[in-house]
């Protein structure tokens, strides 16, 4: 089993930035694929942001390339999400999510994920 905690709850104004942290602990071998994913309320899930365990280019929604960075640090088990330049349309819940699967490009689908943090809350405020 895989334990996610998210951390980095936060509120901010628009135009600012905030860094989440997720750190993954329990038996971590074999994770291919670390993501982000949001859900806002009244809407399904999305993914934000996926990077491969192994390195390779991330991948990003359209809604926010350019803005969202995702980032690992394998000597602590952590994936970072850096959002800058966040709009009120960024608010959500933020979840981390860790997948065994393998594919050929990194999927940001959570059925592809095997295992969840709880979320943390990220308010933008006009």
């Amino acid at each position: 089993q895989m334990q996610l905690v998210e951390s980095g709850v936060g509120s901010v104004q628009a135009g600012g930035s905030l860094r989440l942290s997720c750190a993954a602990s329990g038996y971590t071998v074999n994770t291919n694929f670390m993501g982000w994913f949001r859900q806002a309320p009244g809407k399904e899930r999305e993914g934000v942001a996926g990077i491969r365990t192994g390195g390779g280019i991330p991948r990003y929604a359209d809604s926010v390339k350019g803005r969202f960075t995702i980032s690992q640090d394998k000597a602590k088990n952590t994936v970072y999400l850096q959002m800058d330049s966040l709009k009120p349309d960024d608010t959500a819940i933020y979840y981390c999510a860790a997948s065994r699967g393998w594919r050929s490009t990194v999927p940001l689908v959570e059925n592809i994920y095997d295992y969840w943090g709880q979320g943390t809350q990220v308010t933008v405020s006009s």
